[in-house]
């Protein structure tokens, strides 16, 4: 069985604003202080000792969040383009209470995040397109490491669409996940059937 063991970046401050992050990568979106701690907690208590690679998002926070869960292991880090965050298109870098005010019909009003239709309006990266790269990423991993646990470091989308390919979900049935929380899906290299152990785990609970 291939392991994949997920992570979401550390905090950044436009996370705290709620800022539409998106690909955008300025020193806005990298790691705040809060989220350098959860990084570091994170590594105190992740165990490493069994991955093979580690693998990471282009974008700054994804790849400070990786270097810092690797500091004990010093395992191989692979930098991903399949692995970068949603682009929201003419929406990056806007706040999503705006957005939601001034485009009702494109959010989910119990969780106040966009629709699939967002992508039209925004000239956004759909929702189909993450999992589809999410799904092609899955697949050279699984045939290339078929009995290895891997750690990816990447996005809240992004993490969401790893655990939507497994369940086979649509939309955004699946809730965004915690910063620095941890998902994992095990896959069966023959068949390539996978499986949800757990989503969005922290080191640290908060109930």
């Amino acid at each position: 069985m291939t392991e994949l063991l997920i992570v979401r970046h550390g905090q950044t401050s436009l996370n705290v604003k709620g800022v539409k992050q998106g690909t955008i990568n300025t020193p806005a979106t990298y790691l705040s202080p809060v989220g350098k701690q959860q990084a570091q907690t994170l590594a105190e208590k992740l165990d490493l000792s069994q991955t093979k690679q580690i693998f990471v998002s282009p974008l700054t926070r994804a790849q400070e969040t990786a270097a810092m869960l690797n500091q004990t292991a010093q395992l191989p880090i692979e930098i991903d383009d399949r692995l970068k965050e949603i682009s929201y298109g003419d929406w990056d870098g806007q706040l999503n209470q705006e957005l939601e005010a001034q485009y009702p019909d494109h959010f989910y009003k119990r969780i106040h995040d966009v629709r699939p239709s967002y992508a039209q309006v925004a000239h956004g990266e759909s929702f189909t397109a993450v999992q589809a790269r999410v799904a092609d990423f899955t697949t050279a991993v699984v045939k290339k490491y078929p009995d290895d646990q891997l750690l990816i470091v990447t996005h809240g989308f992004t993490v969401r669409s790893f655990a939507a390919n497994a369940v086979g979900c649509q939309e955004l049935e699946i809730l965004e996940p915690a910063n620095c929380s941890v998902t994992k899906i095990v896959i069966d290299p023959q068949t390539f059937e996978q499986h949800l152990v757990y989503y969005s785990r922290l080191a640290v609970p908060e109930f």
